[in-house]
């Protein structure tokens, strides 16, 4: 059987994060040998988006795909890369005027894949198109190269997340939820074979609120001003799952947890 195994990590929470995930990168390449590492880089610029810099330095060592969400655009100097680097995900249901891609393909013949990024709507403050009716428009195109397809579902509720995944189960390899920034414990496979866990987590500080300081996030809390959260220092936590994928069906065999 032609098994294809896909190494998920994020959400990279600033500078903490970033060490993190290059310090534990090889370390992780050899005890789960993925033909694929897909990260979710969204907050990795100070926790409010990622810079062309960090992009390429994600690439050169050796990150397959940089999923995002609604962070994608807190920098505006990225905004030339969104177009030009393909590899470089924006969520799919923003409107087809903005900059990025929604969607791409990584790997070659038995080992190729596709990744859809995607953003949620509820509680999430922004009107986009349905999630449920741009998969179903994009499923099509994306099955002409590959019924191997893994999303990347940043969404706020878990509710929301479950029946994107529901709805899509069978019809593709895996959804994975990103943006709480709290691993949940609900790694599952859904009936048909769609691979699922409600969030992947973090990579960042670990005595931290959501990856910053804790805090600020206790004053926000108390006196409800709109203060800025801001990236701390101290030991790390690296949050992510793998997936083990039928090369065949493209249906998820295995899913598991990683926590370091």
């Amino acid at each position: 059987m032609n098994e294809i195994r896909v190494l998920i990590l994020g959400d990279v929470v600033g500078q903490p994060g970033c060490r993190a995930l290059f310090f534990s990168l090889d370390r992780l390449k050899k005890e789960y040998r993925p033909d694929h590492v897909i990260v979710n880089g969204e907050n990795a610029a100070d926790g409010f988006g990622i810079l062309p810099e960090q992009v390429d330095q994600f690439f050169s060592r050796g990150i397959d795909i940089i999923s995002s969400g609604n962070h994608i655009w807190q920098k505006r100097e990225i905004l030339p890369y969104l177009d030009s680097q393909d590899r470089l995900l924006r969520p799919v249901n923003y409107p087809s005027e903005t900059p990025g891609h929604g969607w791409c393909l990584a790997g070659e013949g038995d080992k190729r894949i596709a990744m859809v990024n995607i953003q949620g709507r509820t509680r999430m403050g922004s009107s986009l198109d349905s999630p449920f009716k741009v998969m179903k428009k994009i499923l099509p195109a994306i099955k002409k190269d590959t019924n191997r397809i893994i999303v990347d579902f940043h969404a706020e509720d878990p509710a929301e997340k479950e029946a994107l995944a529901a709805y899509l189960d069978g019809e593709v390899s895996a959804v994975v939820g990103t943006h709480t920034h709290v691993q949940t414990a609900d790694e599952r496979i859904w009936e048909k074979g769609t691979g699922y866990i409600t969030d992947i987590g973090y990579i960042g500080v670990k005595n931290s609120v959501i990856g910053t300081d804790p805090d600020l996030s206790v004053r926000r809390a108390q006196t409800q001003m709109p203060l800025k959260s801001e990236i701390i220092e101290g030991d790390t936590v690296l949050h992510g799952v793998l997936l083990v994928l039928d090369g065949e069906s493209g249906r998820t065999t295995g899913i598991e947890r990683i926590r370091i």
